[in-house]
């Protein structure tokens, strides 16, 4: 539990927390449809060797993006097991149902690398945004839905306050699993069946203190005149620069240059 980082924001000094929210919301989104378009093993080494220039000139330790990765490792040894048993191709290795080919092992490894990407690349946006300015940045990319009467900032204000909440529910879970531990609960012995009982002990607590706390929070923003987005104003009005436009302008000729191989087949 304590590996999930998703949500966590770390303040640097680099210029990937300097960037414009927005261009990092937008940008990260089209880092998201890029990967599914990379094809060979040449535009994925393109879209990794980006992605780990993006997080060395981020100051974010590699440590903390690849404790993030920890808890999809079953998700993602499942999926490699999947593609290297049931992909057609030529068998290297074949016994009642199960086959192993040269095809299913490189459809294997490029499922995997495609999950960590998307979660490496996803949990960057968190680490280098601060909630404000991601909700402010949500705000604006969802603007042209206002023209269908739909309350924009308030959805933007929702999606924040969700994200953000992670890490905090985690470390709830963690004190409530310690709180049992000591009490004799057994988590991690005995059937599946049993250790899934184990966990409504855990489940009905959770789920007490996040209706707590989104009361709490309620009240705190109706204490603070919060009435929706109608008249708010900002602290810290997102202003993109020169050097914004620049950065936001060469990484979609990159992403553009990842789809064109991709859809070449390289």
């Amino acid at each position: 539990m304590t590996n999930i980082t998703l949500g966590q924001y770390f303040p640097m000094d680099s210029p990937v927390h300097k960037l414009d929210a927005r261009f990092k919301l937008f940008l990260t989104l089209a880092f998201i449809v890029t990967v599914f378009f990379a094809e060979s093993f040449i535009s994925y080494g393109i879209v990794v060797l980006f992605l780990v220039f993006a997080i060395a000139i981020s100051k974010i330790r590699f440590s903390m993006v690849l404790k993030s990765l920890k808890p999809l490792i079953f998700i993602i040894l499942f999926t490699a097991l999947l593609n290297i048993f049931y992909t057609q191709g030529e068998p290297l290795w074949q016994w009642w149902i199960f086959k192993i080919s040269l095809e299913g092992i490189i459809l294997a490894l490029k499922m995997g690398l495609r999950i960590i990407l998307l979660v490496a690349g996803s949990s960057l946006l968190t680490y280098a945004t601060s909630p404000i300015m991601l909700t402010d940045a949500m705000e604006a990319l969802l603007s042209p839905l206002k023209l269908f009467k739909l309350p924009v900032a308030e959805l933007a204000m929702m999606m924040s306050i969700a994200l953000r909440c992670i890490p905090t529910l985690v470390e709830e879970t963690e004190k409530i699993m310690n709180a049992q531990k000591a009490r004799g609960a057994d988590f991690e012995t005995g059937s599946l069946v049993h250790r899934a009982k184990a966990l409504i002990p855990i489940l009905i607590p959770l789920f007490v203190s996040a209706f707590r706390r989104a009361d709490e929070l309620a009240m705190a923003m109706e204490g603070r005149a919060y009435t929706g987005g109608e008249g708010r104003t900002r602290l810290k009005p997102l202003k993109a620069t020169a050097k914004d436009v620049v950065i936001l302008v060469c990484v979609l000729i990159l992403y553009a240059g990842v789809i064109t191989l991709g859809s070449l087949g390289y």
